[in-house]
Parts: structure tokens; C-alpha cells; sequence
């Protein structure tokens, strides 16, 4: 039976004290989630995981604007996608083009439409 791994043992005290050292480090939460601390004591949230036989990590935000259980959600979101292979990186970055407008449909008709004028109707008709 497959180990299985869950979120959720970083304390959230142990989050709000933890403070910059002279080199980053990590605070493991499980199941591949942790906090990395900054020298200057910034902290983020990073997503561990391995799609493809390659070890893969995924930026969910800052603590505190990202809290923990919002990460956790978010996390459990990615392991779901990795379950039915989808790369959560991936799938993320074609929803941000998708929500942008950057289609290539979207593209295709802007270039199309400026370049209609140039053509004749028969050439436009072919394209």
C-alpha cells in the first residue's frame, strides 16, 4: 500500500517565528510543501513534487499574504493534477495565458483582421 502523505505538521507558530540565518532553509509541512526562509526573513511557500522522473518545484506565494491553509488547499490542487499527470506548473501557466487573452486564436484573429485590408477578398477567403 502506497505511504500516504499529508499536510499539515508545521505548527503555525513555528511559521510566524521563524527568522532569516546567515543561509535560506526549509520548514517542511509534508507532502512535499515547505516554507523557505530568506537571510532577510522573507518567506514562501514552495511545492516539491516529481512529474516524469524529473523533481520539479512550484512557487504558491508569501507567507503571510498566502497563509498556511490556503497554501495547503492549493497544494492538495497540485497533487490532484500530478495524480492524473498534469504538470501543476504547466496546467497553470496555460491558465494564465487562457485568462490574459493570448491564445493563439485570439492572436490569429488580431493579425488576420489588420491584415484583411492589404488583400484581395479571394486571397483573404484562402487564409
Amino acid at each position: 500500500m502506497a505511504r500516504q502523505r499529508t499536510f499539515g505538521k508545521l505548527p503555525e507558530t513555528k511559521i510566524k517565528s521563524a527568522k532569516g540565518k546567515e543561509k535560506p532553509y526549509k520548514l517542511a509541512d509534508g507532502g512535499g510543501l515547505y516554507l523557505l526562509v530568506d537571510p532577510d526573513n522573507p518567506k514562501y511557500w514552495r511545492l516539491k513534487y516529481r512529474i516524469d522522473s524529473k523533481e520539479k518545484t512550484m512557487s504558491l506565494g508569501a507567507y503571510p499574504v498566502v497563509t498556511a491553509a490556503m497554501v495547503r488547499e492549493e497544494a492538495l490542487e497540485a497533487k490532484r493534477k500530478l495524480h492524473i499527470g498534469e504538470d501543476p506548473v504547466h496546467s497553470r501557466k496555460m491558465e494564465k495565458m487562457t485568462r490574459s487573452g493570448n491564445s493563439f486564436y485570439t492572436i490569429a484573429q488580431e493579425w488576420f483582421s489588420k491584415q484583411k485590408g492589404r488583400w484581395t477578398p479571394d486571397h483573404a477567403k484562402r487564409v
